[in-house]
C-alpha cells in the first residue's frame, strides 16, 4: 500500500497533458478493439486459433472482448487505471505470442507491442493528476 501511495505522489507531481492524452488514446484504442472483437466473431476465432488446444481456450474468447471494452473505458476516464491495465496485460502478451505461434503479421505485432508497453507504463505510473481517481481522492 505504501508503494502505491508513493507511486501516486510521484505521478501526480510529474503529470503532463501529453501523458493524459496518451492514456486517453490507449483507452479509446482498447475500447475500439473490444467493440471490433464483439462485432466480428470470425476474426476473433482466427486470432485465438493458436491457443485453442490449451485448456480454457474458449474462455479466452469470452474474456478478451469485455476486458478490452470495460478496461478501455476505465482507462479513458482514469478510473482504476492500474487494475484496468493489469487486466489487459495477459491479453496483450497473448497477442504478441499469437504472432510467433500462428501467422506472423508485423502490423499486429507492432500494435500489440506498443499497446503492451503503454499498459505496462500506466500500470506503474497510474492515472495521473487529470483523472477520475485523482478527483475522487480529492473529494474525500
Amino acid at each position: 500500500m505504501g508503494t502505491v501511495k508513493s507511486l501516486n505522489k510521484w505521478a501526480n507531481a510529474h503529470t503532463y497533458y501529453p501523458l493524459d492524452l496518451v492514456r486517453i488514446a490507449l483507452g479509446v484504442f482498447l475500447f475500439y478493439k473490444g467493440v471490433e472483437f464483439m462485432s466480428n466473431h470470425e476474426q476473433m476465432t482466427i486470432m485465438v486459433r493458436p491457443f485453442q488446444e490449451m485448456p480454457g481456450g474458449m474462455l479466452l474468447l469470452h474474456y478478451i472482448a469485455p476486458a478490452h471494452f470495460v478496461g478501455g473505458l476505465l482507462i479513458v476516464f482514469g478510473l482504476l487505471t492500474r487494475w484496468a491495465a493489469a487486466a489487459q496485460l495477459p491479453i496483450l502478451m497473448g497477442a504478441v505470442l499469437t504472432n510467433f505461434l500462428g501467422e506472423m503479421n508485423t502490423t499486429n505485432l507492432l500494435l500489440a507491442t506498443i499497446t503492451l508497453l503503454a499498459c505496462i507504463f500506466f500500470f506503474v505510473y497510474g492515472s495521473g493528476k487529470h483523472s477520475a481517481d485523482y478527483y475522487l481522492k480529492m473529494q474525500q
